[in-house]
């Protein structure tokens, strides 16, 4: 129930929010935990890490004018890999941020890293926790991803791809593992 809350104050302050030129620009969104957020342990649940996530992501989409892509074309954004590891605990009433940037991209995925922050008093700055997310969007008329060129194309930009960072190739790596050990390839 909580990110709903999140959803309507996101909408109902969108025409505050910079607009963000892809690829290189970053979404930052500001946060605070709520004792809604917490699991046993009085701290932010690893699944809502995951779900304030899903802010960022729309955050990025809606800034930079994809979302309007999106519906335009009927395409459909796919999380197909994420990995995230937890450094440090947010408790009950922390203010946090939440980084969204795309790192890299081949040709029919991007590779986003969402990073959260501790905003203000004594870790202020510090990571909580970092992740990759491994995403695509699908064109469900094609039935086939939509290829990033054409995406930065209709976006106007025709960007390369940073280099694959190490942590980034590692991700991917382990991600194709699991993919491939699953047996519904």
């Amino acid at each position: 129930m909580n990110l709903w809350f999140r959803l309507v104050w996101y909408l109902l302050t969108i025409g505050r929010r910079p607009s963000l030129a892809l690829p290189g620009q970053a979404s930052l969104l500001t946060f605070r935990v709520w004792p809604t957020d917490l699991d046993t342990s009085l701290h932010m649940n690893n699944g809502r890490y995951l779900t304030i996530m899903d802010l960022g992501r729309v955050d990025l989409m809606l800034g930079s004018g994809l979302l309007k892509l999106l519906l335009r074309h009927g395409w459909t954004p796919i999380t197909s890999g994420i990995n995230i590891r937890y450094r440090r605990e947010l408790r009950m009433f922390d203010q946090f941020t939440l980084e969204t940037r795309l790192i890299c991209w081949n040709d029919v995925t991007v590779v986003m890293e969402q990073t959260f922050r501790f905003l203000g008093g004594a870790r202020d700055s510090q990571v909580a926790a970092r992740a990759f997310v491994k995403a695509g969007l699908y064109d469900r008329k094609a039935k086939a991803f939509v290829t990033i060129a054409k995406l930065l194309s209709l976006l106007g930009t025709a960007a390369e791809s940073p280099p694959v960072p190490a942590d980034v190739e590692a991700f991917l790596k382990a991600d194709e593992g699991l993919r491939a050990g699953s047996g519904n390839s």
